[in-house]
């Protein structure tokens, strides 16, 4: 296969020195004004590149098409595939002035961060670092920032593909559709997609983490508001009148299981996870995330948070305690498993880059659990990264490369297996 025109890398490297955080307290699309600068330099380089019906509209999402390279009537039987990314890097942590650093032919050991004497990337704690990564150029940030691989991998990955198939025509593809989104990490990506106007009939997110892995299956995602009002008095002469806000959410905390914390769950368990305060002693509100693979999960969370929430209010009859649980997102699994080429043929284009591909289940979120209950079966597939919403943030450039040829493989085997009516 003919190289992109530009190294992935080279992408890479520019699109993670944009800042694009997201900011979850803005009801703005996006979220922040600085995704747009990314979003607005995707669209450009679309453009440039030759896709002539590069969009992006005014909540920010970039689409665009790789017109298939296959006679008229076996195109016609091709399923339209798309590829999508998120732009936007997770709230809890700074995107801004972003220095990547590649460490050249990693031979092993720990990696330790310049900018911050106290961020070491340590090997017996990311095992895929010796077991699966040596030799490869490793790229982190400095130890200061995020890195801004979770998506911006995804990104490069995409647009290099792009790239690929336009250095490639010899490589049989249907319509491919790329789009880009932001405020995936605030759970927003999918709110504002045009599932109609992106045309795809399956799709793939470009979100996932180590070499070879596919997801198609994610928490049943729930979020809890939990306000507390209490009653101010002067404290001077707070006998018998103060409720103190502050007070009933420490008890309302202390109740939660922590058995059920993130920090003591794995695998297929699910987890309550307070995560935002904000107020003072009159009035205080608390956030928290429901997550869970099965729904029956996550109804049995809900009867414990507001089963709280009446204990609390019993212990402070004079103050209130009110609950406000809201659905983010399901389980894709039950959309995806109807389409089973989808996997499949993920499977075989991993195989066809000479890797094996691995199955895991995503404790976390990505648009594509929306957009299969909007009528777009999204599974995701590995981007590459590592230690993500953290400063030891890190991927693997071989890594990314492999994932922006796998795309190229997909599209190829979509347009192979479907030569004859199925």
């Amino acid at each position: 296969m003919r190289p992109p025109k530009e190294p992935l890398l080279d992408r890479f490297l520019r699109y993670v020195k944009i800042d694009t955080r997201s900011d979850e307290n803005s009801d703005s699309c996006p979220s922040t004004a600085k995704q747009w600068d990314l979003l607005r330099l995707l669209h450009e380089e679309l453009l440039g590149l030759g896709l002539k019906d590069a969009t992006i509209d005014s909540n920010g999402y970039v689409f665009a098409t790789v017109p298939s390279n296959l006679p008229p009537e076996h195109a016609a039987r091709v399923p339209i595939v798309g590829f999508i990314a998120h732009v936007d890097t997770a709230p809890s942590i700074t995107g801004t002035n972003v220095k990547p650093i590649v460490h050249e032919n990693y031979q092993g050991g720990d990696i330790a961060l310049p900018g911050d004497p106290g961020q070491v990337i340590r090997a017996a704690e990311y095992p895929n670092l010796e077991k699966m990564y040596i030799g490869m150029d490793i790229v982190t940030s400095d130890g200061t920032t995020l890195l801004g691989a979770d998506d911006k991998a995804g990104v490069a990955e995409i647009m290099t593909a792009v790239d690929l198939f336009l250095q490639n025509p010899d490589i049989p593809r249907g319509i491919v559709k790329v789009g880009f989104t932001p405020d995936e990490e605030i759970g927003r990506g999918a709110d504002r997609f045009d599932v109609a106007r992106f045309e795809a009939t399956v799709a793939y997110t470009m979100d996932g983490g180590p070499l070879g892995e596919i997801e198609y299956e994610t928490f049943n995602a729930f979020s809890a508001t939990i306000t507390l009002e209490g009653f101010g008095v002067h404290p001077g002469y707070a006998k018998n009148k103060l409720v103190n806000a502050i007070r009933m959410l420490g008890d309302f905390v202390s109740r939660l299981p922590r058995e059920m914390s993130p920090e003591a769950t794995e695998n297929r368990e699910g987890y309550l996870h307070p995560y935002v305060i904000n107020g003072q002693s009159e009035t205080v509100s608390l956030r928290m995330l429901l997550r869970d693979f099965e729904m029956a999960g996550i109804e049995k969370q809900k009867a414990i948070v507001k089963g709280i929430a009446e204990e609390v209010q019993r212990l402070y009859p004079k103050g209130k305690v009110s609950v406000d649980i809201k659905e983010s997102y399901r389980n894709m699994r039950y959309q995806v498993e109807k389409e089973p080429r989808l996997v499949a043929y993920a499977e075989e284009a991993i195989k066809r880059i000479g890797e094996t591909p691995k199955h895991t289940i995503i404790r976390g979120g990505t648009d594509g659990a929306r957009l299969s209950y909007m009528g777009l079966p999204c599974p995701n597939l590995f981007a590459g990264g590592e230690a993500i919403h953290s400063t030891l943030e890190w991927v693997p450039v071989q890594v990314m490369d492999k994932a922006a040829e796998t795309i190229v493989r997909l599209a190829e085997i979509w347009a192979e297996r479907s030569a004859t009516k199925q």
